[in-house]
């Protein structure tokens, strides 16, 4: 995520601490500008998302904080995340995003309830593009009202629980404030095109691979542990290397050399699989929620969703 001067320099924060809390000072509104800035961890994207200034976000924000006597926010490497304090009360605050949410189906007629609000999903670009943009766009088929915000990138999963409701990453985070479990597995392999194949042949083995120009990630970005290539190819090297997976895919196609792909997108570009016995990586898709998130009905039905893909399309993920 972005930062902007508007989050470099915030409007001063108020000195707060432990008080007597009048609930006649409180403002319910000002809770749904906290939910705001905890879910997408930035002042100028909490305004866009509730139409407002950024100036305003930030003023609405130390009120309550005012009110309360407790700091709620803190300005963090990543943007801003919750308190401790913060975290308790937004957990409780969401009933007010939900209570609004009905008052709106009631006066509309509706008999099913529709879900509302704003759900921010982070996953690694090819995952996050081929499988969970699907189960994305279900989620909003059912539920017009919601707005769902996709951001990818393959990196390590930040345990800071700061700009997102949840998040899909690749590996196993070792301790973590998030709420874990293990979505599905997904296999990687060695492809190439017919003519990158025709034009330099096809390794025999995997020592072979030292003759051929290797597709990969950028050994010195790589933030994600479990993508070292030394774990799963020890001495060999990419000759064409980059931070994304589509990159990485385009390369293989028009016969750069050979990528390690995952098979759900290798064989959706139609590429050769290669040494498929001696060269058969599986890595583990984690789905994490941040502890004040795990109720929310949003993030319980993205959630389902996301279960849902992966059970369905498991052939893709792991090809026999």
């Amino acid at each position: 995520m972005h930062s902007s001067s508007a989050d470099k320099n915030p409007a001063p924060r108020p000195a707060v601490g432990p008080a007597a809390v009048d609930p006649r000072r409180l403002r319910a509104d000002d809770l749904r500008y906290l939910l705001a800035v905890a879910r997408t961890g930035r002042l100028v994207a909490a305004a866009d998302a509730l139409g407002v200034d950024h100036t305003t976000v930030s003023r609405r924000i130390a009120a309550l904080e005012k009110s309360l006597g407790l700091r709620l926010m803190e300005r963090g490497t990543e943007g801003w995340t919750l308190t401790d304090a913060g975290k308790t009360v937004s957990e409780n605050a969401r009933a007010i995003e939900d209570a609004l949410a009905r008052v709106v189906d009631a006066v509309s007629g509706q008999d099913t309830p529709s879900l509302r609000g704003t759900v921010r999903v982070s996953a690694p670009d090819g995952f996050g593009t081929v499988i969970t943009t699907p189960a994305l766009a279900r989620v909003r088929r059912h539920h017009p009202g919601l707005h769902v915000e996709l951001v990818t990138a393959t990196r390590q999963l930040t345990l800071h629980a700061s700009g997102f409701d949840l998040a899909l990453a690749i590996g196993r985070p070792a301790g973590s404030r998030l709420v874990t479990e293990h979505l599905t597995d997904y296999a990687l392999g060695l492809y190439a095109s017919d003519e990158y194949l025709a034009r330099c042949g096809s390794p025999k083995s995997t020592a072979d691979l030292r003759e051929h120009a290797l597709i990969f990630y950028i050994e010195s970005m790589l933030q994600v542990g479990d993508l070292d290539i030394e774990r799963h190819l020890p001495g060999v090297a990419p000759a064409f290397s980059s931070t994304n997976v589509f990159a990485q895919l385009e390369a293989t196609r028009v016969g750069a050399g050979i990528g390690v792909l995952p098979a759900f997108l290798a064989r959706r570009a139609q590429l050769r699989r290669l040494l498929p016995d001696e060269v058969d990586i599986r890595l583990p898709i984690t789905l994490a929620v941040r502890r004040e998130a795990v109720t929310q009905a949003t993030v319980r039905a993205v959630r389902d969703a996301m279960h849902h893909e992966v059970a369905d399309r498991v052939a893709e993920l792991l090809p026999g």
